[in-house]
């Protein structure tokens, strides 16, 4: 074990996040992690935890359960079942998940949400900070700027060096939000933190795509989002803590 990796072990174990190996009895806790406060969002089985953005209930249609694993796929001619938030508010945590995507696909995960619909049911109507989880390889988007690849904030910071397993293999991605102090982690390794409401925070929204957004980026309680981005996609081992209070 690298000098590298133990020093991160350690800091995790002493943080409460409790590493698992990709594909190590998924979408389950264990005792260390229940004493670190940590709750499951997805169990492999029920959705509950889950609605769709404008909606009551969970989506039917591309999105499914399938062999332990929060599935999206589009089936031709099928409508997008739009995207899913969580149906609790988060404001200091720390969020875990594992994905998977097709080669050429992308998805993401969304964070302090901002509702930019007047329509309740409209299915596309939060955005927020987004973890972007994307094929770096062959999207054109990701091409495009590094701030549009796996682990950037879309449109705004790109991550540090990483190491980013290919389509069709599980990642390990977390984000951590603990008072205006932000960081995105990918297999282990920290690759990207900034903090809200500073300079750079304010530069970097004011020359993306989200400028126009009155309020963007400005700490509240809000769900976190899993992208409908019409690309196949899958998510399990889902937990997050609540960092409230938390030193």
């Amino acid at each position: 074990m690298s000098s590298v990796h133990t020093r991160w072990l350690a800091a995790c174990v002493a943080m409460g996040f409790i590493p698992v190996a990709v594909g190590a009895d998924p979408n389950q806790l264990t005792p260390e992690e229940r004493n670190a406060g940590w709750q499951l969002l997805f169990d492999g089985v029920s959705t509950a935890a889950w609605r769709g953005a404008g909606q009551a209930d969970f989506p039917a249609g591309c999105w499914s359960v399938e062999a332990g694993c929060l599935k999206y796929e589009r089936k031709a001619g099928e409508d997008r079942a739009g995207d899913i938030i969580t149906r609790e508010e988060f404001t200091d945590f720390e969020f875990c998940w594992e994905w998977r995507i097709e080669p050429g696909g992308n998805s993401g995960v969304k964070y302090l949400l901002y509702r930019r619909s007047t329509r309740p049911d409209d299915k596309f109507g939060w955005t927020g900070l987004e973890y972007q989880l994307i094929d770096d390889e062959r999207h054109g988007d990701a091409r495009r700027a590094p701030d549009r690849t796996t682990g950037a904030v879309y449109d705004m910071f790109a991550p540090g060096p990483k190491t980013l397993h290919p389509p069709g293999q599980f990642n390990v991605s977390r984000i951590v939000v603990r008072g205006d102090h932000v960081e995105h982690w990918l297999n282990g390794e920290r690759i990207l933190q900034f903090e809200l409401g500073s300079a750079e925070f304010k530069e970097a929204v004011a020359r993306s795509k989200y400028r126009s957004i009155p309020g963007f980026g400005t700490k509240r309680a809000s769900p976190i989002l899993i992208q409908d981005h019409a690309d196949t996609a899958r998510f399990r081992n889902i937990k997050i803590r609540d960092l409230s209070g938390v030193q």
